[in-house]
């Protein structure tokens, strides 16, 4: 039988000082690769403990975020808990934490402070503007910086027919920096392997947004006068779906597809730029097509023709798909109230070394085995 294989990051310790997603979301990737990581909790615990979907009182929300760690509790409120936290640190290879900036300097815990005993410490701050800069002390959640970042706005612009921008209930920001932040730390990690030295990373959440906006910084630098090119809900008989004719040869594709090989001639979209200045009417005359006919008639004619097209499915649905089952995107995670599916990683590797913990740490279930090894302490 072939042993397991090692991961990535096992041998590195992390200690967690973060709450909310986030900064749960970046040191869950790190433990997906193999790093042991130590959830620092107040005695209350993290607040997404009790946020729903809960089942007989565990979070699924919080064990999405969570799976892998193990949990400690401390009052960092109390000296001794602070001193907890710094034998902890000392002992350990990184720290992540999302207070808002001053927080941790504050509790003794910042950067200079344990960057002084640990000069190679690779020590993470995640926030919503930044460590420094007018806006450093602002509080944001992600709602919050999606409305600052221009994000909420560009997506208002690009709606027909909409009188305010759409309600927030997917936190882009947080996921998104929490990924930035993950990459940085390993940046930071083969810095400290190749050169010596900690380092200090400021990840901010208004940044994060901001470099999502690829087309639209550009844009707003230099505007144009016609609008780009929308890929937009189409009717079928059932729902909806898109249909994205990237390229000259999706185009082509579409057009054989649908019944329209005369498209191709068509001196309003023969040309990529001529389907730019025609691109609703083209896009009308293609709903023309789907309304007649179901979704999954319509994304199996065009798929099958080479045309990117799929229909508009509930998250339920996607989590169904075959072909998540087929790539083990999804993995079993176990709580206290029993086994519920996560997503794996969006990356796979060769050796199957990556992959969500498969058990969700109760509170403060390692304080005292994590204590007594750097101290001695109770907890």
């Amino acid at each position: 039988m072939t042993p397991p294989a090692m991961k990535a990051l096992a041998g590195i310790r992390v200690v967690d000082f973060t709450s909310m997603i986030a900064g749960p979301y970046c040191t869950r990737l790190l433990a997906d690769c193999g790093a042991e990581v130590l959830k620092i909790e107040e005695p209350h615990g993290d607040h997404m403990r009790t946020r729903p979907p809960l089942r007989h009182g565990h979070s699924a929300y919080f064990g999405h975020l969570n799976a892998g760690k193990k949990s400690v509790v401390l009052d960092l409120k109390s000296t001794g808990g602070r001193c907890a936290a710094q034998d902890l640190v000392a002992n350990s290879d990184i720290v992540v934490e999302n207070f808002r900036p001053g927080v941790m300097k504050r509790l003794g815990l910042d950067y200079a402070m344990l960057s002084a005993a640990k000069p190679d410490l690779v020590y993470c701050s995640i926030s919503g503007f930044g460590q420094t800069g007018p806006r450093a002390g602002q509080p944001a959640y992600a709602p919050v910086v999606h409305a600052a970042s221009g994000f909420d706005h560009t997506q208002f612009t690009y709606q027909d027919d909409q009188a305010k921008p759409a309600k927030t209930g997917i936190f882009v920001a947080d996921v998104l920096a929490a990924v930035y932040a993950f990459g940085a730390i390993q940046t930071a990690l083969i810095g400290r392997l190749r050169h010596g030295g900690g380092q200090f990373i400021d990840v901010a959440l208004m940044d994060s947004m901001i470099n999502l906006l690829v087309f639209e910084c550009q844009e707003a630098q230099f505007p144009e006068k016609m609008r780009r090119p929308l890929y937009v809900p189409m009717r079928a008989q059932d729902g909806f779906v898109i249909v994205a004719p990237v390229n000259q040869r999706n185009f082509e594709q579409l057009a054989d597809a649908v019944g329209r090989p005369d498209w191709k001639s068509d001196p309003r979209f023969a040309t990529v730029a001529a389907r730019t200045a025609n691109w609703d009417t083209l896009m009308a005359a293609v709903e023309d097509w789907t309304a007649a006919r179901t979704a999954r008639d319509c994304e199996d004619r065009l798929m099958t023709a080479g045309v990117p097209c799929s229909r508009y499915l509930t998250v339920a649905e996607a989590m169904a798909d075959p072909q998540l089952a087929a790539r083990g995107s999804l993995a079993r995670v176990t709580d206290g109230a029993g086994a519920f599916r996560v997503p794996n990683p969006p990356f796979q590797f060769a050796d199957s070394s990556v992959g969500v913990g498969p058990s969700v740490p109760a509170l403060g279930a390692n304080t005292e085995e994590e204590l007594k090894k750097v101290s001695g302490r109770k907890p």
